[in-house]
């Protein structure tokens, strides 16, 4: 029956209505009715009903049992909520299909019945779950099928669902790269193998005597166990490797569906086992909370998003946070080192923006301009990269993660929480001293270039563009705020190419590769193959994500042009430089409101690219991660203390008892890459 025909008129009417009479039909209109009307009921009512109504009780029983009877139930456990794909596009178009038009299933299975007599089956789920155990026990009893557990063809069931998805392990774990992510287990015999030769026996026993009960005493039952949690193991620990090995998006859904698979098996397993007479009734309810359950999830899109990018962006954050660890000053002289590295990156920049200027009043289309702001920032970037220089913003993406990283492998305790605040005192100075750096140099080497050209020339450059110049970095008459947020974004997405170029250098072998390759070998010696091999693995994630992010920087303003959209960037070094171009390109017959508000600019154009970055960095560095977001407000609160009592150690390189401490939580936390499997 048509949901908006069906008519709410009571539990105990729709069991007169059609089980007043034996009813022999297998019309799923009944028990559709019921369900629906179930929820409005009170269970205790319908329970005094079915006692004080025998016949009903007894004719509702035979038709629940005569529905269900020879119907197999093996799809709702081998298929439900399981990775039906071993990537990830795939999987989520798949689901995404089956949520839009539901696929045409065998009508004559438990999964059909479910879906047509189920719409919401994850409410109904937490309805019955809801039951007191005692009425759900009865209501099992009252209708004959307390005993569901232990029937022959149920056993059959549950063993052929556990054999099918023995297969599919054994299938999945034999993959070359699948078995490379665990090189430990090659010393030892597979406990894959072993668990199929396991249930191949329990299979035997069950052929030779079909009311064979499996209790926790048995051999089978003890071997099979040991051998799940021996697989289970096997995923852990391949997981745990990725950190050493990387891992592609393929073996990581690879291994998530193996481990739902097991701890599918798992739980068919157990719901087997019966040791006490109480036992049977118990393991009946249980299967059909876990049908009901597994049905409820079975197309679900945000499970599948969450357990599929959580490891991948643990891995990109972890290869990030091993980055973020040389952005962290540790003493006096860490602290004027990065001011220097930081003026290199600011004098670097200085140039950018004149030559930004140049390229900007050359004669082309949007296209073209676009494709000169991108060389022009990414060969930038690279330059400051490659010279060890510094740009402050590219910092919160890095130590984002490595303090993520900090949080989630310490020990939540109050002294480690002091740790942690004093660890981000020294952050927090390394930002302020990289932005000083970045800003102090940035202003005058831009606004000598743009002077020597004047003079060189007898021309002012900057004239033209200087007063759209200062205007656009004015918050109340630009969206330079919204512009800054932009580039934080950027920054943030360069940060995950960085990560995400380390783990696939390290997964694809490629410096070993490089090191290897017989034609650099034969034309340029062992001894240059190497070389480039130690190039390409200490600068080649740098290389890129700082050329993408240049790449992101120039683009965005012509595709903004294009679109008709206010789309640009604003970043707190180029801010600096072009005030200065601004202020030139005026002859500095500027006024005060000008001034401060160019100043004040500056630093919020500064305070966004952080916050941004730092903030995305953060929320990803802690998903991936799982930590404790109840234990962050405690964090906030340790940290707003620390800065209330030692407010300059957020900004100067001031000595602390807790320096030692601070250092070694982070040195703690790096991990140790291996290419050895």
């Amino acid at each position: 029956m048509p949901l908006y025909k069906r008519n709410k008129t009571g539990f105990n009417t729709v069991l007169s209505k059609y089980f007043s009479f034996r009813n022999e039909t297998k019309s799923l209109e009944p028990l559709s009715e019921l369900l629906m009307n179930l929820r409005e009921s009170d269970f205790e009512e319908i329970l005094d009903f079915l006692r004080t109504n025998p016949d009903v009780t007894e004719n509702f029983g035979y038709y629940i049992n005569h529905l269900f009877e020879g119907k197999p139930f093996n799809l709702s456990l081998t298929e439900a909520n399981i990775l039906s794909e071993n990537a990830f596009f795939p999987e989520f178009k798949k689901r995404l299909l089956n949520k839009i038009l539901p696929a045409v299933e065998h009508e004559n299975t438990v999964w059909f019945l479910v879906d047509a007599i189920s719409v919401r089956t994850g409410k109904d789920l937490e309805y019955f779950q809801s039951i007191p155990e005692e009425q759900l026990t009865e209501f099992f009893q009252l209708l004959r099928i307390d005993d569901v557990i232990i029937r022959p063809k149920v056993k059959n069931e549950l063993l052929f669902s556990m054999n099918i998805l023995a297969w599919r392990v054994i299938g999945n774990a034999m993959d070359v790269e699948v078995v490379n992510m665990a090189p430990e287990y090659r010393k030892f015999d597979n406990p894959f193998l072993a668990l199929q030769n396991e249930l191949d026996r329990l299979n035997e026993n069950f052929a030779e005597n079909p009311n064979f009960i499996l209790n926790s005493k048995d051999v089978h039952y003890k071997q099979i166990k040991v051998y799940l949690e021996q697989c289970l193991d096997f995923v852990t620990l391949a997981f745990k490797n990725s950190a050493k090995y990387g891992i592609s998006s393929k073996i990581n859904q690879s291994l998530l569906k193996i481990r739902q698979q097991l701890n599918r098996m798992s739980d068919i397993h157990q719901v087997m086992v019966i040791d006490e007479e109480d036992d049977v009734v118990r393991k009946s309810k249980q299967l059909f909370f876990n049908i009901l359950n597994y049905k409820s999830h079975k197309n679900n899109l945000l499970d599948l998003v969450s357990d599929s990018t959580r490891l991948m962006s643990h891995l990109i954050t972890n290869h990030t946070a091993e980055t973020g660890t040389h952005y962290i000053t540790n003493s006096r002289r860490d602290y004027m080192s990065m001011f220097l590295k930081a003026s290199g990156g600011g004098i670097i920049v200085g140039c950018l923006v004149v030559l930004k200027l140049f390229y900007g009043s050359l004669p082309g289309s949007d296209f073209s301009h676009a494709i000169l702001y991108a060389f022009n920032y990414a060969m930038g970037f690279i330059m400051i990269y490659l010279m060890s220089f510094t740009l402050a913003t590219k910092q919160p993406a890095m130590t984002a993660a490595t303090m993520a990283k900090v949080l989630s492998e310490g020990e939540n305790t109050r002294k480690n929480y002091v740790d942690f605040a004093h660890l981000v005192s020294k952050v927090f100075r390394s930002q302020f001293i990289a932005f000083m750096g970045n800003v102090i140099l940035a202003f005058p080497v831009a606004l000598a270039i743009i002077y020597g050209l004047d003079v060189l020339f007898q021309q002012n450059f900057a004239a033209e563009k200087a007063s759209s110049i200062l205007q656009d970095h004015d918050p109340f008459q630009s969206k330079a705020i919204f512009h800054a947020s932009i580039a934080g974004f950027f920054l943030f997405i360069s940060g995950i190419i960085s990560g995400n170029i380390g783990n696939s250098s390290v997964f694809f072998h490629i410096p070993k590769r490089i090191a290897k390759n017989p034609f650099l070998n034969y034309f340029l010696g062992k001894k240059s193959a190497q070389n480039i091999s130690d190039y390409y693995a200490k600068n080649a994630a740098g290389i890129i994500s700082n050329f993408w992010f240049g790449v992101f920087l120039g683009i965005t303003g012509p595709i903004g042009l294009f679109l008709g959209l206010d789309l640009d960037i604003r970043h707190i070094t180029f801010a600096a430089g072009n005030i200065a171009l601004g202020f030139y390109g005026k002859g500095f017959e500027v006024d005060t409101y000008t001034v401060v508000i160019s100043v004040i600019t500056v630093f919020l154009i500064g305070f966004f690219n952080f916050a941004v970055s730092f903030g995305l960095s953060m929320i990803l560095a802690f998903r991936s991660r799982k930590v404790n977001f109840g234990e962050v407000t405690e964090i906030y609160k340790e940290i707003f203390r620390y800065f209330m009592k030692n407010p300059l150690r957020f900004f100067l390189p001031i000595r602390s008892e807790l320096d030692s401490s601070a250092k070694e939580m982070v040195e703690n936390t790096v991990a140790t890459k291996s290419e050895d499997r």
